[in-house]
């Protein structure tokens, strides 16, 4: 957070945030050091003051033992207290670090029940993993908060919507398009670069021109879906993110003609919530986080979804502890392959590092010819384009360096 790029004056990243003023703060390597190692080390590097002094406090109330968010976080009177500190990291630090401390302070000090007061929610930085605390929330958030946690989670899910809805929509659409060739084209439906490649043999010197013998194309456009995508998803507590993004896929799919997109979300139970998927938001607030897990029920109701065996993508997102029949499970994936269904397993669709997951039972799907890895949201795209174009979906994630379980 705080790094040393120079012997002398220097801007750190949390420093040189700019402030409500706009002027960043530039800081020594002792006062850098001084804001890392806390009070302590006042002796050694000096005091702080003006707005160094500032960040220093706003660290020390979440790092320190004996901060007074712990002290106050958990009674009613500490709401302004905690008020003031969101307002104050993030005018001293950059949105990154903002985000990276709220969630530290969820964890350390147990302030997710403050998340429950409106006021608490407009203070906020919003992302993804304050997204996932208020679903796990949302049976106990008060009347009076949930349309702020709405516009919190709508926030969130309008920028996710803009950065990831075009690759999404390029990548399928044009794994579709492609994945329907035909010879016998319409005009309109001609593929000229791979039609000139084919007939390059039949090159007219005089007239300077290919004959095409052979046309190749892009599929028509069909009447009625060309694959069916059904998503899977685990709302276990540590699968939170995975549902934030899984939401937005799903969405972007289902607005698609050429993809009937389904979207099942389970512990021990299952609920399908396919008819929410023209808004993420209300996906999101249809799910309950945390509970126990039934991977095998729930893959079992997806079986019975599927009409069309060899045009079905089924993409199980979970870290696979299974709570459960595993042997169902593991007779219910074999069924699916040899129907012809692309079954494909995420551990994680997420931005996070390594997830923990049940690698043993990862390693009998893979047998089985389910690839088990995890995948981040940005490579997620061109995930879904490699499968509905029938490729190895194993090769590929070994391609882009995922690790599959074998």
């Amino acid at each position: 957070m705080l790094q040393d790029t120079s012997p002398d004056t220097v801007s750190a990243d949390a420093a040189s945030a700019e402030g409500a003023d706009g002027e960043p703060a530039p800081t020594t390597r002792l006062q850098r050091w001084r804001l890392v190692l806390g009070q302590p080390a006042e002796a050694s590097c000096g005091a702080v003051g003006g707005s160094i002094a500032e960040m220093d406090k706003a660290l020390a109330a979440l790092y320190e033992p004996d901060s007074s968010l712990s002290r106050r976080g958990g009674r009613g009177n500490s709401s302004p207290s905690v008020a003031r500190w969101l307002g104050d990291i993030r005018k001293y630090f950059p949105s990154q670090v903002v985000q990276v401390m709220q969630h530290d302070a969820m964890e350390r000090l147990k302030l997710r029940e403050l998340m429950l007061q409106p006021e608490m929610l407009e203070h906020v930085q919003p992302d993804v993993h304050l997204v996932a605390d208020l679903i796990s929330l949302g049976s106990v958030i008060p009347q009076n908060t949930k349309e702020t946690a709405r516009i919190v989670v709508r926030k969130v899910v309008d920028d996710l919507m803009r950065r990831l809805e075009e690759p999404m929509r390029s990548a399928v659409s044009g794994a579709l398009d492609r994945s329907q060739r035909n010879r016998r084209p319409r005009h309109a439906e001609i593929d000229w670069n791979r039609t000139i490649r084919a007939n390059l043999r039949h090159w007219q010197p005089e007239y300077r021109t290919v004959v095409p013998e052979t046309l190749i194309g892009y599929g028509r456009k069909a009447r009625r879906p060309q694959r069916e995508v059904i998503l899977c998803i685990d709302q276990s507590g540590s699968m939170a993110n995975s549902v934030v993004y899984s939401s937005i896929f799903g969405a972007v799919m289902a607005s698609l003609p050429a993809v009937s997109t389904k979207l099942v979300v389970f512990d021990t139970a299952v609920v399908d919530l396919t008819d929410k998927l023209s808004d993420p938001v209300d996906v999101l607030f249809g799910v309950q986080l945390g509970g126990g897990t039934d991977i095998n029920g729930a893959v079992g109701y997806c079986q019975e979804l599927i009409s069309e065996p060899r045009n079905t993508i089924v993409v199980l997102i979970s870290d696979l502890y299974e709570g459960g029949v595993e042997s169902g499970l593991l007779r219910r994936a074999s069924e699916l392959v040899e129907s012809g269904v692309q079954f494909i397993t995420l551990l994680a669709l997420s931005d996070e590092g390594a997830p923990a997951y049940d690698a043993q039972l990862a390693g009998k799907l893979a047998a089985l010819g389910v690839p088990s890895f995890a995948c981040t949201p940005d490579a997620f795209p061109q995930l879904m384009a490699a499968a509905i174009r029938k490729d190895d979906v194993a090769a590929w994630a070994a391609g882009q360096g995922f690790k599959t379980s074998k």
